[in-house]
């Protein structure tokens, strides 16, 4: 187990981790003031490619939360990294948001929201815009045979009245429609991880992944040989970590429970 006195970066998750929906958790201010006041660093990172940074810069300065975009890493950003290292697509169909397909075409991504010639890849994320339309032609692009590549496998988004699908389910309806999976490039894959240390110069050592589901936030600490926290305050239980593989390397209530440990530098969470 590593040392929680160390930890210097620290990789937030968000919806369920430091806010839920519209309200910040209390202790969220006072544990990023306290990173910032001890020399250390935060990113936030997210699975949700329903949203640029500059939309969450927007949301979190309506919390109260002062941040730039060089604080946030998304799946769009792993995304656009994959596909820029990858072979050249000619054309890319993306099916998520308004933002997402932006966001991509900034990046110098060739992409297209309908069908035509000419696409070789079909990218899915996280559509607070979904229509029939888009999964008609996402069954009909999977049954020709393109590539399938998705953000994240979340199965929900947490909302103040409970959840609503996210990719994950998504794509198990395309699943059960073409036979067809995608490859991920969100958590709980590592790239999010490995692009966070890249970009910080921070070891694996000295950083803690912290969020509310084992099956994404934590796994991807896990994967990329990165200590994990797990916080009850969101989507993941007592009993789900009962039940999973996945082990985190501590547990903590909330955000705050996290910030009296590290102020203490001892664990005051339940160990693995």
């Amino acid at each position: 187990m590593g040392d929680i006195g160390r930890k210097r970066l620290f990789l937030l998750d968000m919806d369920g981790t430091i806010y839920l929906d519209n309200d910040l958790f209390p202790g969220t201010k006072p544990f990023l003031d306290w990173v910032r006041e001890t020399g250390g660093r935060y990113l936030f990172l997210t699975n949700n490619s329903s949203r640029s940074a500059a939309a969450y810069v927007e949301k979190l300065g309506r919390l109260g939360i002062g941040a730039e975009k060089e604080d946030f890493l998304t799946s769009v950003d792993a995304l656009i990294a994959d596909l820029q290292a990858g072979v050249p697509r000619r054309l890319c169909y993306v099916f998520g948001t308004e933002s997402f397909r932006s966001q991509l075409s900034e990046a110098g991504i060739p992409v297209t929201d309908h069908l035509e010639e000419g696409i070789d890849c079909l990218l899915i994320g996280f559509d607070t815009e979904l229509t029939f339309q888009k999964l008609e032609d996402a069954c009909i692009l999977l049954n020709r045979g393109v590539d399938f590549i998705a953000t994240n496998p979340d199965w929900v988004c947490p909302t103040w009245y409970g959840s609503v699908p996210d990719c994950g389910s998504v794509c198990e309806m395309l699943f059960r429609a073409t036979g067809r999976r995608p490859r991920v490039i969100g958590k709980p894959q590592r790239a999010m991880v490995d692009l966070a240390l890249r970009c910080t110069g921070i070891p694996a050592e000295e950083a803690l992944v912290v969020g509310d589901r084992l099956y994404t936030d934590i796994a991807c600490g896990v994967n990329a040989g990165v200590d994990t926290a797990f916080v009850l305050s969101g989507e993941g239980t007592l009993a789900d970590l009962a039940a999973s593989d996945v082990k985190p390397t501590w547990v903590f209530d909330d955000i705050a429970a996290l910030h009296r440990a590290l102020r203490e530098g001892e664990d005051h969470g339940q160990h693995r």
